[in-house]
């Protein structure tokens, strides 16, 4: 699976609902994974790998991977953390980016299986990322103008420096 990158229209449309939850899912959730360990993130949404659906999995530092189809975050702490996110739809920018410290998520997993997670820490922070991505928002998005004009700037050289116009 190819990761899409910014300025590709999909990554700022709402995903669709997955209807019906079917086998399929068990492979598309293979993939992604795979898609995520090859692009050494934590979190891949649906719309970054060309599927417009809402579909997202997960995997940070010491725990296994996990599969988010259809969720909804039905809880955030009041507390708000800065930390430093980037995406693979946007290699090699970073900026600090304020969210709720905890979420509460409720979502099927690739068999179709209903849970609810209460999560905090990064699992938190890349379940908030990876649900934006779902809405159609990247983390840029929730960056004052100024600073968001900076880091778009910052991308756009570092994408011209490795990928030069043809003459």
């Amino acid at each position: 699976m190819d990761i899409l990158t910014l300025g590709n229209d999909l990554l700022r449309q709402k995903a669709e609902p997955v209807r019906p939850i079917g086998a399929e899912y068990v492979g598309i959730a293979e993939e992604m994974i795979e898609a995520l360990h090859a692009g050494k993130g934590i979190g891949l949404a649906g719309p970054q790998v060309g599927l417009s659906k809402r579909i997202f999995v997960v995997q940070v530092e010491g725990e296994a991977p996990r599969v988010f189809i259809n969720p909804t975050i039905i809880g955030t702490s009041q507390d708000l953390v800065k930390y430093e996110e980037g995406c693979l739809s946007i290699p090699g920018i970073w900026a600090e980016v304020m969210r709720p410290a905890a979420v509460k998520v409720q979502a099927w997993n690739e068999k179709g299986r209903p849970f609810t997670l209460d999560a905090e820490g990064i699992l938190a922070r890349v379940i908030q990322h990876e649900y934006d991505h779902l809405e159609g928002m990247l983390f840029i998005d929730r960056l004052s103008v100024p600073k968001r004009d900076r880091v778009l700037l910052k991308y756009e050289k570092r994408r011209v420096r490795q990928h030069p116009p043809k003459a």
